[in-house]
């Protein structure tokens, strides 16, 4: 399958990052966050296009290495994830589209290639997701625990998240004309009644959120480098 345009929204500013800058301007290697993820998207055969959308205020991307690119697509990004996925929606008229954090640089192609084959063949999407490791706690309004959480069948969701472009459109407008709660792109399908499939993807494909992140990010992305080279030399 070809002719997949990823939508990247990057209009945030990640204050828990306390950084000067965006976090998806953030370095690694002398090259931005977003630029990795951005690169890597391309690189893959059945991405077409990335489409970023970005705040108005943005000072920071025409000095990236991605102003200029042929295959990349701007669009002005809202207050809101959902808006800026809006945005990125309307910009393109692909069949299919993936939504992919801009903050997370990790993911590998080959649960790229499982995604897209499972989204396809349902008729509500797919997404990337890890299944939860952890004993799961609920808290209380005082930091105290309440229960503790059966973690069977839970799952933290990943990107990229990648559903026919009308489907993911019609429902993002209908959750924002009805201010419904929208935290990723899966959960306005789900608003729609529609349930779309889990992909088990890799726990390294982390996303960037806190300062130490940073240095975790840039040891998965040299262990992907390193792999890459493996499967090249074979």
């Amino acid at each position: 399958m070809s002719g997949i345009v990823a939508i990247v929204p990057a209009a945030g500013v990640g204050k828990r990052m306390q950084s000067a800058v965006p976090k998806q301007y953030l370095t690694i290697e002398n090259k931005t966050l977003l630029e990795h993820t951005v690169h890597y998207l391309l690189e893959h055969p059945a991405i077409s296009k990335v489409v970023i959308a970005i705040s108005a205020e943005d000072a920071y991307f025409h000095s990236t290495s991605l102003s200029g690119n042929t295959r990349v697509v701007i669009a002005t990004g809202g207050g809101e994830r959902a808006d800026s996925v809006l945005a990125g929606l309307e910009a393109t008229d692909a069949e299919w589209v993936m939504v992919h954090d801009a903050a997370r640089p990790c993911v590998r192609h080959d649960d790229i290639d499982a995604l897209i084959a499972t989204a396809v063949s349902h008729n509500d999407g797919a997404i990337l997701a890890a299944p939860v490791r952890d004993t799961m706690k609920r808290g209380n309004a005082e930091s105290g625990i309440e229960t503790t959480v059966c973690r069977e069948q839970l799952w933290h969701a990943l990107t990229p998240q990648m559903f026919r472009r009308t489907q993911l459109l019609e429902a993002l407008k209908s959750a924002l004309e009805k201010s419904l709660n929208v935290t990723d792109e899966a959960s306005a399908i789900e608003l729609t009644g529609g349930a779309p499939k889990l992909v088990a993807g890799r726990a390294d494909n982390i996303k960037v959120t806190q300062p130490e992140d940073l240095a975790l990010a840039s040891f998965f992305l040299a262990q992907r480098r390193q792999d890459n080279g493996l499967e090249e030399s074979k």
